[in-house]
């Protein structure tokens, strides 16, 4: 049976993941209080220890765009620390193969939508993702640079924005979609009539649930090395894992109110940051192997509200 650890089992990716890996496999996981990845010699002797066969990335300091602005220098160290331990510590410990999860934040600020793989590194970032896109990126080029210099097989995927069960809803961390959950719901339950979201809402953002997701991110794990080798180019070792359209931030709004069935006027504050006006990315090449997601936006928005703790979106 392969042993597969999963980093970090607790977030909405490693969540989804052992649920479904944890059917044919033996899976391995570490709370943080006994396995902490930014220490170096800790995370090796931890892989060293327990010789996995496969290592499923998930773990990451992220969050939307306040999170981003407010602790730049935690993005990019952080990120950084953790994903260098993890892969060096995989190649030394001979793990058979790597999934390294990146983010669409990679892309330049201004790509034409669909973004393909090989528009990385052909632009500015967005500036308020800028730090977590740069360690992303390295990341991503660590695991590159492996593979063509020593023969690993480290495979990387590049997911649209998730949601589901297990997210992050904290009232200042969390991404937009999740974010607007909360909005909505306290609306709702303090009889506002009003909410305030940030920029205008015209933004686009494609969204991806995340069992879906894991299922991919499976699917390219199951895939013999030449396969992804066939898929992927030398130059750009990576997969877009994406639902295929996207909605503005204004049309999301009035979708999330409608599935929480209560009608908010939605204000905009248009002196806080939009981020990037649209980021749907080409997922062609998972698409061409027979994987597409089955989940809605709305079927999943219901899926992930009812599965939360609503006590926890109290403000």
């Amino acid at each position: 049976m392969k042993k597969i650890f999963i980093a970090e089992h607790d977030s909405m990716v490693g969540f989804a993941l052992k649920k479904k890996l944890s059917k044919k496999y033996k899976i391995f996981t570490a709370d943080k209080s006994k396995l902490d990845l930014l220490n170096y010699d800790q995370t090796l002797k931890y892989f060293k220890r327990n010789r996995f066969d496969q290592v499923y990335f998930c773990t990451a300091k992220e969050g939307g765009i306040y999170a981003n602005l407010k602790y730049p220098a935690d993005f990019i160290y952080k990120n950084l620390q953790i994903q260098n331990n993890c892969i060096i510590s995989c190649y030394k410990s001979k793990v058979k193969k790597l999934l390294f999860l990146g983010s669409s934040c990679i892309y330049p600020k201004n790509s034409k939508s669909p973004i393909k793989e090989n528009f990385l590194l052909n632009g500015k970032l967005e500036k308020s993702s800028e730090s977590y896109a740069l360690a992303k990126i390295a990341g991503i080029k660590m695991c590159e640079s492996f593979n063509n210099q020593y023969g690993t097989d480290y495979r990387v995927v590049i997911p649209t924005n998730l949601y589901g069960p297990n997210d992050n809803f904290d009232k200042l961390n969390s991404h937009v979609l999740i974010a607007l959950i909360r909005k909505i719901y306290n609306a709702k339950i303090n009889n506002k009539k009003k909410i305030m979201i940030w920029g205008n809402g015209k933004p686009k953002r494609e969204f991806l649930h995340v069992d879906d997701f894991a299922k991919a991110c499976i699917k390219i794990m199951n895939f013999s090395k030449k396969k992804y080798l066939n898929l992927v180019t030398k130059q750009h070792q990576f997969i877009n894992i994406g639902f295929g359209q996207d909605i503005t931030i204004n049309e999301l709004t009035k979708l999330i109110s409608r599935v929480l069935k209560y009608k908010v006027k939605i204000l905009f504050d248009k002196s806080k940051l939009n981020g990037t006006y649209r980021k749907l990315i080409d997922s062609s090449k998972i698409k061409s192997t027979g994987w597409k997601p089955k989940i809605s936006l709305k079927d999943g928005i219901l899926s992930t509200i009812n599965s939360l703790d609503k006590k926890s979106f109290k403000d």
